[in-house]
């Protein structure tokens, strides 16, 4: 563990300017948890932020949310994307603000990953009746530690990269080269940004969730989320390469592969909205 948090520390101390998060991200953060939050309290929050509104309204016409006719007004988007959705879009034009562009980066791909890493983080949240919003926010920050890693050593990120097969293959080749993975620096990242504990800690036993103790299903879902969202990637069956790279994890949680293989959401629904994202 020390070795592994000096390895972390290195990206922070690399002199680099880290991303902030907006103002309006952390005062989101705050209205979870809270039972009493409404559409409106968050249409309010958002509005303050016009840039963010307006790439939330791009949002809820993508085709994800396939509205009937144009949404022209927040409060219409909100509506059209519902509350704990549209948190966690909130959250990833956030994200997408607080990170630089970085040259020869594939921005598009990578929050294609993201969202559909947090969408299937929800969808196995509410499958196994955990925090289903607070599961999406961490799916959607989980692979922020890969562009910290790429803003401090552009090289070995690239050869790390470039030696990735498998889906989940990626964790055990940054442990080898950097001495610690995406998921413990945006864990690192997160408590800077001041994220609630809840996140935090599913984002550093995503790293190692079958070592944590006790175990963390939070930590668990991240993972196998990650895993689905990289095999749908290559066209793979998410839940079918789960089952085959961490069977200890699926036995962890105990899913039913074969029960839920029908149920699992459209992965080019879940990554309709990144260009809407990203402009």
């Amino acid at each position: 563990m020390c070795q592994s948090h000096h390895a972390i520390l290195r990206f922070f101390n690399a002199g680099i300017e880290l991303p902030t998060m907006p103002e309006t991200a952390l005062r989101l953060l705050d209205t979870f948890g809270r039972d009493d939050v409404s559409v409106q309290e968050l249409v309010t929050l958002i509005s303050h932020d016009p840039a963010l509104a307006a790439r939330l309204l791009r949002l809820a016409n993508s085709a994800r949310f396939s509205p009937t006719e144009r949404v022209t007004r927040l409060h219409d988007a909100a509506t059209q994307i519902g509350l704990g959705a549209l948190r966690g879009l909130a959250m990833s034009a956030c994200l997408v603000q607080a990170f630089p562009v970085l040259r020869g980066f594939d921005r598009l791909r990578f929050w294609r990953q993201n969202l559909a890493t947090a969408g299937y983080a929800r969808w196995l949240a509410q499958h196994l009746q955990l925090d289903a919003d607070m599961a999406e926010v961490a799916g959607m920050v989980l692979r922020s530690g890969e562009l910290l890693m790429l803003m401090v050593d552009p090289p070995l990120t690239a050869l790390v990269e470039s030696l990735t097969q498998a889906p989940d293959s990626v964790f055990a080749l940054q442990r080898l080269h950097f001495g610690c993975t995406h998921a413990e620096l945006s864990a690192e990242l997160a408590v800077r940004w001041h994220f609630p504990t809840a996140i935090v800690d599913a984002l550093y036993t995503a790293a190692e969730p079958l070592a944590a103790q006790p175990f963390s299903a939070e930590g668990a879902v991240l993972r196998a989320a990650s895993i689905m969202a990289d095999a749908a990637d290559d066209a793979l069956a998410p839940l079918d390469a789960l089952q085959r790279v961490q069977p200890l994890l699926v036995l962890g949680l105990g899913l039913d592969i074969q029960a839920l293989a029908p149920q699992v959401p459209d992965h080019g629904l879940l990554t309709a909205p990144a260009t809407e994202l990203l402009h």
